[in-house]
């Protein structure tokens, strides 16, 4: 990296620890202390999972202490942002179940990522990834509904909350519809052709239940 971009950016990560973007006192305490990605994903696990037709901000979240797949992703999203990394959001996109929204962080130039997910497979990925499309494979095998299909298709490329910074998604009391909005509406890639879609098997009932360990029930 050149110096002066390698300056500038850690101008930005000095600025990014020192401000508050509107969080209560206590919230940046907790936030601000859950310093890498492993603290920030044990974090999300230890919240209870809701089912929920909601979109809290991050400070909602941490008032309510619970959450589902997109809260859980911007209360990380926000934990990283605290810490020195950009607020980065990657939508995994599937057939015949839920989407998943996992918050990105990148060391050393390789992805990983941090998520709340009531599927054990679905959340936390170490930086060992070149690309965002090896990151999201990663989740393939994971990715199934209760029919046992595996269900994930597409994933999009990497979306920036600062872009949303004047709606307020961290601290808002109303929905932040804006967020999957903007997921919605980034560019989607698929990870393989339809024809390969198509004729995928079933997962086996091993790893089916395997994958549902510590799952919470509707």
């Amino acid at each position: 990296m050149p110096l002066a971009r390698k300056q500038t950016t850690n101008k930005t990560k000095r600025r990014a620890t020192r401000e508050s973007f509107g969080l209560a006192p206590a919230d940046l305490r907790t936030l601000r202390s859950l310093k890498t990605p492993v603290r920030i994903q044990k974090f999300l696990d230890a919240l209870p999972y809701q089912y929920a037709n909601t979109a809290w901000s991050p400070q909602r979240a941490l008032r309510e202490r619970k959450g589902h797949c997109l809260e859980g992703a911007l209360l990380a999203a926000t934990a990283l942002r605290l810490n020195g990394y950009p607020p980065l959001l990657m939508d995994l996109e599937a057939v015949h179940d839920d989407d998943h929204v996992i918050a990105l962080y990148r060391e050393r130039g390789l992805w990983g990522g941090v998520a709340k997910s009531n599927f054990a497979g679905l959340r936390f990925r170490a930086p060992v990834y070149r690309t965002l499309r090896e990151l999201a494979l990663s989740y393939f095998e994971h990715y199934y509904n209760l029919r046992g299909e595996r269900t994930l298709r597409a994933y999009s490329g990497p979306v920036n909350l600062a872009r949303l910074d004047r709606l307020r998604w961290t601290t808002s009391e109303e929905d932040v519809w804006c967020v999957p909005e903007l997921l919605i509406a980034a560019r989607h890639y698929p990870l393989f052709p339809d024809k390969v879609a198509r004729d995928l098997p079933r997962l086996d009932r091993r790893s089916f239940e395997a994958g549902l360990h510590g799952r919470v029930l509707h």
